[in-house]
């Protein structure tokens, strides 16, 4: 299947938001999604590097600053009822 690679990327990065949670040091998410997405995320530098052993993986603080605005524009109602 041929798709937008793009659009893809910036939905999983919205998705990420989902399961993102911030220490004093860093915000962590889940990886559970395709290490192709994973990889390319990683090569524009919005999260650490997706290939170790661990469940989850770092956002960068440019990755996590987007993940929450990208979460925000397709995923939150307009009418502010679930903010």
């Amino acid at each position: 299947m041929d798709y937008d690679e793009e659009k893809v990327d910036e939905m999983v990065l919205a998705l990420l938001h989902l399961t993102s949670s911030r220490d004093q040091y860093a915000t962590r998410a889940w990886k559970g999604f395709d290490l192709r997405v994973m990889d390319r995320l990683y090569q524009k530098g919005y999260i650490g590097d997706p290939r170790g052993k661990s469940a989850s993986l770092l956002l960068t603080e440019a990755g996590a600053k987007l993940s929450e605005e990208l979460f925000c524009k397709y995923f939150v109602k307009k009418d502010g009822k679930n903010v």
